[in-house]
């Protein structure tokens, strides 16, 4: 059977071989159309649930469940109290001992103590006792430099005292992270405050 492509738009018999190979009928060979089986929903697919298979999954509401909210808020309090608890072999509460290695010059004292007299076990009080002292050793090295230089280049002093006002409050809120149980993380410092939390051995 020729294809409408395979022929000659030129022939003058063109329009009428189209006509053919178009209305070409096929082969009746009494195809039966049927219909398929329907599907009759069963009780199983149609019952509802009642109050007793609800009950099943869930507490009853009797008005008195908790919204999600205070939940959250409730699992918030029982960490601020785990924070609360006392430190062994200091005696402290782990929020204080955390606070204190960042606050402005009492914190390098601070944090001293707490890498040579809190254990081993307490990670994140000897993270934050060696994380504050590497931060008060950097803003102690930094403002030497500038008061160093502060007979040689003009406003040394001025960028100095600046510094300090700036690293003082960057400090205080530091602390008061700490204090509330959150993630105080000063990258800058990384390297010094592994190194310090490593060599500095608690005592006993």
């Amino acid at each position: 059977m020729p294809k409408k492509f395979d022929t000659n738009p030129l022939d003058p018999d063109f329009p009428r071989k189209v006509k053919e190979a178009q209305t070409q009928n096929l082969p009746n060979e009494s195809a039966e159309t049927r219909k398929f089986n329907e599907t009759v929903p069963t009780e199983e697919q149609t019952r509802r649930f009642t109050e007793a298979n609800f009950s099943s999954y869930s507490p009853p509401f009797d008005g008195q469940q908790v919204p999600n909210v205070f939940q959250t808020a409730k699992l918030n309090a029982d960490v601020g109290n785990s924070s609360k608890r006392k430190v062994a072999k200091v005696g402290l509460p782990e929020n204080i001992l955390t606070a204190l290695p960042y606050l402005p010059y009492v914190g390098l004292v601070a944090g001293i103590l707490e890498l040579l007299f809190v254990p081993k076990s307490e990670a994140k009080v000897r993270f934050h006792a060696a994380q504050g002292l590497a931060a008060h050793i950097g803003i102690l090295i930094i403002t030497t430099i500038l008061g160093g230089i502060d007979n040689f280049i003009p406003f040394a002093h001025a960028g100095n005292v600046i510094f300090q006002i700036v690293t003082t409050i960057m400090l205080i809120v530091w602390a008061f992270k700490a204090w509330q149980g959150k993630p105080v993380h000063i990258e800058s410092v990384d390297d010094l405050t592994e190194w310090l939390e490593d060599k500095i051995n608690p005592r006993g």
